[in-house]
């Protein structure tokens, strides 16, 4: 039996199970209360609870900056997958994160975190009436 860390059970369990980081950063960020704490039974259940809650936030760090650094285009596309699994239209699928943005930080985002976030889920909803049905974007 080979151990892993509590970060990559995370990520290679839970998280594959996901498509999207748009998705994987609302899931993860949606594991958090309003304490600011973490929960995931199995992760706890495996790996204790100090340690599972390291690993959720060190995840949701990384899946922020994921998505702040994925180029908008491709973020687009996961928008409209991510809206697709959700049943909902892309625009009110990002309305609903753009509500949720302060669920969708971990704690101590770093400088300037919120607001980048909050400027790509503005983007990326400014360009979804721009898109005429069945278009693909430029290449």
């Amino acid at each position: 039996m080979t151990l892993i860390s509590a970060l990559e059970d995370l990520q290679e369990t839970t998280l594959r199970a996901i498509a999207g980081c748009l998705r994987k950063l609302e899931y993860v960020g949606g594991l958090r209360n309003q304490e600011g704490t973490y929960t995931h039974w199995g992760l706890v259940r495996v790996h204790g609870e100090r340690t599972a809650e390291k690993a959720l936030a060190e995840a949701h760090r990384e899946l922020l900056s994921e998505v702040l650094s994925t180029p908008l285009r491709n973020l687009e596309q996961d928008a409209a997958e991510s809206s697709e699994l959700a049943g909902v239209p892309a625009k009110l699928y990002l309305e609903r994160l753009t509500g949720r943005s302060s669920q969708l930080l971990p704690t101590n985002p770093g400088a300037g975190s919120a607001r980048h976030l909050s400027s790509v889920l503005h983007a990326l909803s400014s360009l979804l009436p721009h898109q005429t049905p069945g278009a693909s974007p430029p290449a």
